[in-house]
This record gives C-alpha cells, structure tokens and sequence, in this order.
C-alpha cells in the first residue's frame, strides 16, 4: 500500500477499531488505553507525513493511482504537494492536541461521556478529511466531503441522548449536515459536469494537459460548474448565507469545536477554492463572486460577534468572519493575496483552536459560558487566562503575535484589490476590510475582558472555579508559543511552507514575499492602528452602563429562516404521505403496480409496431402445457381462498414450487434450487407472521375497489405477457454468451450462473446482501420486544392444542441438522465449477436450523445456537457483510479496482490440480449474510408470541 493510502487508512481502519474496542468499558484504564490508541494512530500520521517531507518540500509532487470504480471515473488516485502537506500537517498536528485535551476534558463513569465513542468518531473524521486533501480524483474528494458531512453530524450530536444538552446537540447535528450535505451534492453535480468537460476527473490530468485549463474556463457550462463548486464550499465553509449552521454547531463538545471548526471542517471549502484556482480561478466570474462573498461574510460575522452573549457563539462568528478574509483574499486577483490566505489559515487554526480550548475549560470549571455571568476568573486561574488574553491578542491582530502581520497584509490586499474589483467604488474596499479589523478587535477584547477582568463573577452554577490539569492547558500553551514564534519570527517559521502551499495553489511559482512583523510606517499599519484604536471604543462605549449584557438578539436569523423552511417541508410531507400512506396495503399495491405500468408502457407505445416478430418458437412440450395449468389451477384456487389464510400461504408456497419446476424444465438448476430453497424459508416465516395478524379479515373491499384491483391485476399481467411475448418472437443480440465465453478464464468456474453473481456483477451481488441484512435488522428492530396475545381457539371454534413438540419431529431434526450442514458446505464448495454457490448453500443451512425451531421450540433452539434472543444472529451479518466488502476491498492491494477477483489451478501434492477463486471468499460472506439474516427474522417472529397469555392444552379459553 503506498504511503499516501496509508494516511488516510491508519485512522478510518485502525484508529476506528482500536478505539471502538478498547473504549467499550468505560473503565479508567480502558479509557487511558483508548485516548492513548488515537494518539498513537495519529503520531503515525504525523510520522509519514514528515517522512514525506523532504521530497515535498524539495517541489516534488507525489502521486498514487489505484483503480476502483474506472468506467465512471471514481479512482483511489491521492497527491501529495506542498497545499496537501500543509493542511495534513494542520489536520493530525491539531488533532493530537485535541487528543491530549479531549482525555481530560471528557468526564467518565456512569452517565458520563463514552471514550470509545468519541476517539472512533474523531478517527473517522480525521480520515475523511486526510482524504479531501490527499485526493487528486475530485470524485473521490466528494466522497470523502460527503464523509466529513456524515462523521462531523456524529460528533456534533455527540451529546444528543444528553438529558440537558441532548435537544441543542441533536439540532444542531441535523443542521450542519443537512446545509453542508445540501453543498455536498451540489459539489458533486459540479464535479460531474467538470469531469465531462475536461474529459477527466484527475485534478493532475487538468493540470497537465495544455490547453485544458483554457478550453474548460470558456465553456458554457463553465458558470453553471462555478457556481456548483462555490455551493459547495459556501456551505462548508459557513459563508452567507449559509452561515448560520456553525453557531448552532456549538453544541457539540468543546474538544469537536476546537477541531472541527478551527482547523479542519471548515476550512474543507477553502481547501478547495485553493486546490481547484487553477483549473476555475483567475476568472472575472470567480472573483466578482469569492471576493464580496468573503468581505461581506467577514464584516458581518464578526459585527455579530460583539454582541454574542455565548462564549462559543462569540468564537463560531469570529470563525466565520475570519473565514470570510480568508475567501476574500482567494477571490481577489493577485497572487499575493493566496500567499497571504495561506499564511491566515495556519494563523486562524493556532489561535482559533488555543482559544476554543480555553472556552472549554472556562466551562469545564465553572458550568456556563454565558459571559453576563462570568467575571473575574483571572485570579481564579491565571494560567488559563494569561493563554486566553494571548490568544485573543493574536485572534484581535495584535504586535508581535502572527494575527498581526497577516491583518496587516490583508489590509494592504484590500487597498490594492479594491480598484482592480469595483473600480470607482473600490475605495470601499479597504473602509470595510479596516471595519471588519474593528469589530475582530472589539470582540478579542469582549472575549478578555468579560470573561477574565470585569469584575466578579454573577451566579455561576460551579462557584468554585480552578486551574484544570496540565493536560488541558498544554496543548493551550503549545498553541500560544506558535503564535508568538510565528509572530517573532515569520519567515523561518512558516515561511518556507507558507511559499510552498502558494506554488501548489497558484499551479506556478509563488511571489516573492516578505513575512515580517515590522514594514515600517505605511497606509496599512494606520488602517491596522484605526481598527485597534476603534475597537476598544467601540466595546467599552457598548458596555457603558451594562448596555451590551442587555442586548437580545433578534430572532429574525438564518436560524429562524432554515426551522421555518423544514417545517413547512415536514407539513407538505405529512399531507403527501396522509394521502398515499393511509394504511391500506391495497393502495400500496395498487399505487406501485400503476407506476409500473405507467413506466414500462410508455417507452414500449413510443417504439414501433409492436406486433409479433418473425422468430420460430419451439413447440411446447407436454411438461409444459401440464405446468401452465397447474400454475393457472393454483393461481385460481388462491384467489378463492384468501379468506382462509393458512391455505393461502400454502397456495403461495405451491406456485413457488412449480415455478422452480419451470426452471428446472429450462435446464436451470442454479434457479430451481435457489426457488425452492426460497420458498421452503418463506412459506415458514409466512406462516409465522400470521400470528401477528388478526384471525379474520376486519371487513371486505366494496365492489369499486375490488374492480380497480381487478383491472391492474389484469392489466399488470397482460402487459407482461404481452412483454414476453414480443422478446420472445423477436432475434435479439444477448450477452449470455459472453459470460459462458468467460466464466473460465476470467472467473475461474465452470458455473457461469454463479460466476456471475460473485464475480462479474458481484458488484450488485454485494449490494443486494447489503439489502438482506439491512432487511432482518429492520425486522429485529420493529418487532423487539412486541408481543401478541393470541386467542384460545380459532376461528372455527376449536381450541388450540399447546403440547410439546412430536418426539420423533425432535429426534428426526437432530438427525437431519449434521446431514443438511455438510449437504451445505457441499453445495457451497461445488457452486463455481456446478449448480451451488452460497447463497443456496445459506437457504439450505437456514431450511435446516428452521427445522430446529419447529421441532425443539424458540427457548431451546435458541439455546441450543446460542441465538441470545437473535441478537447473535446481527453479528453473522455483520461478519458476512465484512468478509465481502474485506474481500472486494483486498484487490486495492494489488491496485485493481474494487471486487476484482483473482482464480488459479494450482497442483498440490495428493489433491492434484484445485480450482482457487478469491470470489470463494466472498461467496463465504454472502452465505454468512443469508443464514444470519433469515434466522434472525425467524428468531425475531417466533419472540413476538413466544411469551404471550395462552390457555393450558385442553383449557376452555376465559
């Protein structure tokens, strides 16, 4: 596996498991081991990224290729250049730091916070975002943006079974990932048209190709991909006005802010204005959209955050404003100003995380972070509010801390930008760039001063508050010493990275550029001055008299706005689904049988005549007609006894019966075991759920119903024998005959049925066992703990007879369980070279366990397979699923696509030649998946009346 895959697999497959295992016991030492196991992962990522320093800083660009999915473009293709470097760096540096902070910070024992839960989480999350910044295929970047969507929701709901903080965790959750996955499908249907214009989804093949770059940006559809690409990033990145998800994001724990939201998530979307500049940037379109976007988000955000009363509300808007400058200084049209973006983001992510943190101890040791409470915590804690005051010093673009010199440099950004952007209006460029230094400098200073001056503090719900442990203030200082060292001295620092990260950004050589905390007396250090000097008088003017603690916000918010939209799309929903989802079985049937028919007869009455072809039809053998009209004779008896619901289900299981005869007339014996398998299981759990239903039907259907029923059953099975017929009289090309052609030398089976199914679309195969599983889960997770009283006689009036099972149905079982388990594993081991395979093999297993069921009863057969109540069978389908996807996932290894399988003859002594396929292995899984889901929804039938009040054998019913 190349280094790069490695980055990303440490944490998604080994931190995750290593943490969801050693964090399931909430024990101390259990917990120590889980904090120490994401560390270590991490430090491993850390440690191949530095080993892969020397070449990226020498200007090499790395690059990995695997194949996975080639006919739609989607590959495992990673790079790694000077941009990804740094933002990986950023993504595990932080990360360890907030895994040291995150041991401490949550709280264990009972009702506490799990360990194993979080650290998996985070792990995944890392992952996810290693992935967007290591990939070179954008369609592969989407995936992981669609990751970062899904694991940020689980750590932001992280306290949503919270007693207190559940509601605001849960809310909070579902916001960001409904506005970021709304983004993130935008994002891919920009990539989507972006990969057909070029030709390519591979960001290097762009890059490379001349004239590609060129032929893209003048494109019509050049805007539409724009616009997409910026969704996207607007919404991750909480620009306006898709801004108001972060403050509501606060809800999650401390530790997920200070990463999530300081430097990773959300600088996701500035990530990839940089990595995608040269291929859409450069353009009017670009920056008359980027820069005023950026601007304005800035200005307002962080007016916002005066007046914020939140600890954390305040730093989520100086977030967004912050992202704000740093989107404006991407969309401005100088090379410049990415250089200075780049050097903000590793500023904004020092800073922004110290002081998240330091939010977190505040509320960690004083239960609040409403600043109107709290006051005076310097001489409570010193050392936590000494890093706090730097911190915001750095944050407000104070000497000599690195803030400073990148505020700086973005005012002069904006004095030169301003006229080449707007031209006679652009003067109002630098005014609102210095007015969003104010208002920054004006809530640095709210942040200090209310929280750690101000007098004492008022009704707090911990009065005691204290200096935390050294493992939370650590990762603080060490955050703070990087500001102060940058600030001190900027190009031996960060230089050298900064420049590096600009060339990958800008696709040619940086601009040459000076980081120093000192330029001398010039236009931009008045304007940094003005802001400063108008900050302070701005905060204590709105504190005069206490005016600020009194402010309330206005409930007319982005907030506001996205409920109101939600409810009303969960009203419109609930009048849809009142009018189609009455309860009525028969209108399902009726609505998705209309559908049907609507769809496939629309394409056949546009096509041209549909008479009968020329093709000779083999004359119909006596087998045949006598299986027609025993078909035709049961369908019929069915219809007249569906009142009688046990004869019914047997109807039902007697068409099954001849349609496999059918097959097997067809010289179809692959299907005809599989139908007849399928109809043994159903047919029992068929009969099973009857006990769930009511012994009578409740009222007949009127006539009118009856009559619309009628006509769709005719209609539906006209159509397909009109269907069938016109396919069968017609010569038609196949591709049957490729497959026969193949199954050997590229499958390696001589069974072409079940090469097909593991191999050729195991794809599909995969997919539908997916579905299985997902099914039987869906059944435990209805019916756990339901239970249904039955009656004491049936509908006839006889009483039902509740003796023990037959002694001989017991001892015929036991016989027949070893004899069905070894028919099985013959059948399964047979099924790639003749008729088998495992998921007959798993209907023959699950038709022999059943017979266990029947025979000893649910309590001991349960027993007896050790079925815990059917829970156990969950995990054989966890099992089966993951030897699958294992199995498909293992051809990365040897750089082939996902599911591409491998076959061999080799000669072992004794055995002579064997037939080896790795499609075995995953046949395994699927067989595994079978046997695991059918006896869980027996297991989980048979539970629902098993304890249920039944009268005594021989008992008159109350």
């Amino acid at each position: 596996m190349s280094p790069l895959a490695l980055i990303i697999v440490l944490p998604l497959v080994l931190g995750t498991t290593l943490c969801l295992g050693l964090g399931r016991s909430d024990h101390p030492a259990r917990r120590a081991a889980t904090a120490w196991a994401a560390a270590l992962v991490t430090l491993a990522v850390l440690g191949l990224l530095a080993w892969l320093a020397p070449a990226t800083f020498a200007g090499q660009t790395l690059l990995t290729q695997a194949e996975w999915m080639p006919a739609v473009g989607l590959n495992a293709n990673f790079r790694l250049d000077g941009l990804a470097w740094m933002f990986a760096a950023l993504i595990s540096g932080i990360g360890l730091l907030i895994v040291l902070y995150a041991a401490f910070y949550l709280h264990g024992g009972p009702g506490g916070d799990p360990a194993g839960k979080f650290y998996s989480q985070l792990m995944l999350f890392m992952a996810a975002m290693l992935g967007i910044v290591l990939s070179d295929n954008l369609l592969m970047m989407v995936v992981f943006w669609e990751l970062t969507s899904i694991s940020s929701f689980l750590l932001v709901g992280y306290w949503g079974s919270h007693p207190t903080k559940g509601a605001d965790a849960r809310n909070g959750a579902r916001m960001a990932l409904t506005v970021t996955g709304g983004g993130g499908l935008a994002l891919l249907a920009g990539v989507i048209v972006l990969g057909q214009i070029a030709g390519t989804h591979d960001l290097s093949v762009m890059l490379a190709t001349p004239g590609l770059i060129e032929t893209i940006q003048a494109d019509a559809r050049y805007p539409l991909v724009l616009g997409l690409v910026l969704l996207g990033c607007f919404t991750k990145s909480a620009q306006l006005p898709f801004h108001f998800w972060l403050p509501e994001a606060m809800a999650a724990p401390t530790p997920v802010s200070a990463y999530l939201h300081s430097a990773t998530m959300v600088k996701a979307g500035l990530f990839l204005l940089l990595r995608l500049y040269p291929v859409l940037g450069g353009t009017a379109l670009f920056e008359g959209i980027v820069a005023p976007v950026g601007l304005f988000t800035m200005v307002f955000a962080a007016f916002v955050a005066v007046f914020k009363h939140d600890l954390k509300g305040l730093l989520a808007y100086s977030t967004i404003s912050h992202l704000g400058l740093i989107t404006f200084l991407i969309g401005l049209d100088s090379p410049m100003a990415k250089v200075v973006a780049i050097f903000h983001i590793l500023n904004h992510a020092a800073f922004k995380a110290a002081l998240f943190m330091s939010a977190g101890i505040v509320d960690h040791e004083t239960g609040t972070r409403d600043m109107r409470k709290l006051g005076g915590l310097m001489g409570f804690m010193p050392i936590v509010g000494t890093l706090a005051t730097l911190a915001a010093a750095a944050m407000a673009g104070l000497p000599p801390f690195n803030g400073f010199i990148s505020k700086e440099m973005m005012l002069e950004q904006a004095l030169h930008g301003g006229p080449q952007l707007w031209g006679a209006w652009g003067g109002w460029m630098p005014v609102l760039a210095t007015a969003g230094g104010l208002f920054s400098m004006a809530y640095s200073l709210r942040l200090v001063h209310d929280v750690f001056f101000n007098g004492p503090a008022r009704d707090l719900p911990q009065p005691h508050p204290h200096e935390p442990p050294w493992g939370m203030k650590a990762p603080v200082l060490l955050l703070v010493l990087v500001c102060l060292a940058v600030g001190l001295l900027p190009m031996g620092v960060a230089g050298p990275l900064v420049q590096l990260a600009a060339a990958a950004a800008l696709g040619a050589e940086a601009p040459t550029f000076s980081l120093a905390l000192w330029h001398g007396f010039n236009l931009p250090l008045l304007m940094s001055a003005v802001a400063v000097g108008g900050g302070v008088l701005f905060y204590f003017g709105l504190m005069r008299g206490g005016r600020l603690h009194r402010h309330r916000p206005s409930a007319r918010n982005g907030k506001a706005v996205f409920t109101g939209l939600v409810n009303r799309l969960f009203q419109l929903a609930g009048r849809f689904t009142a009018a189609t989802e009455n309860g009525s079985l028969q209108r399902y049937a009726a609505l998705m049988l209309a559908a049907a028919l609507a769809v496939a007869a629309w394409p056949l009455l546009q096509g041209p005549a549909l008479g009968t072809g020329g093709r000779e039809l083999l004359p119909a053998t006596p087998l045949a007609g006598a299986l027609w009209l025993a078909l035709l004779a049961t369908c019929i008896a069915l219809l007249r006894s569906h009142h009688q619901r046990f004869q019914a289900v047997v109807l039902v299981g007697v068409v099954g019966l001849v349609t496999s005869m059918v097959f097997l007339g067809l010289s179809a014996p692959d299907l005809a075991l599989t139908q007849l398998s399928v109809e043994v299981v159903s047919t029992v759990l068929l009969l099973m759920g009857l006990a769930l239903l009511p012994a009578r039907t409740p009222r007949e259907s009127s006539t009118a119903r009856r009559g619309r029923d009628a006509l769709l059953a005719l209609a539906g099975g006209a159509g397909m024998a009109w269907l069938a017929w016109l396919v069968m009289t017609r010569d038609h090309d196949s591709i049957a005959w490729y497959f026969l052609a193949n199954s050997v030398p590229l499958g390696g089976g001589a069974n072409a049925v079940n090469v097909i199914l593991v191999d050729f679309r195991g794809y599909d195969t995969f997919g539908e066992i997916t579905v299985l599983g997902i099914a039987g889960i869906g059944v435990l997770a209805l019916l756990d703990g339901f239970r249904v009283r039955r009656e004491g006689r049936d509908p006839a009036g006889r009483a039902w007879s509740f003796s023990e099972q037959p002694l001989m149905l017991q001892v015929a079982a036991r016989l027949v369980l070893p004899l069905a388990l070894v028919a099985s594993l013959y059948i399964f081991w047979r099924g790639h070279g003749l008729p088998g395979g495992g998921f007959i093999a798993g209907l023959v297993t699950a038709v022999a366990l059943v017979l266990q069921y029947m025979a000893l009863g649910q309590a001991q057969a349960d027993r007896l397979l050790h079925a815990a109540g059917g829970q156990r069978y969950t995990r054989w389908i966890g099992l089966g699923l993951g030897i699958a996807a294992l199995t498909g996932a293992g051809a990365f290894v040897f750089g082939r696509p996902f599911m591409t399988s491998a076959a061999g003859h080799p000669v072992l002594p004794v055995l002579g030649e064997l037939p080896l396929a790795t499609a075995a292995l995953f046949d395994l899984g699927v067989y595994i998946t079978v046997v695991g889901a059918t006896l869980l929804m027996l297991s989980v039938l048979g539970a629902a009346s098993k304890e249920a009040p039944r009268p005594r054998a021989g008992a008159e019913p109350a």
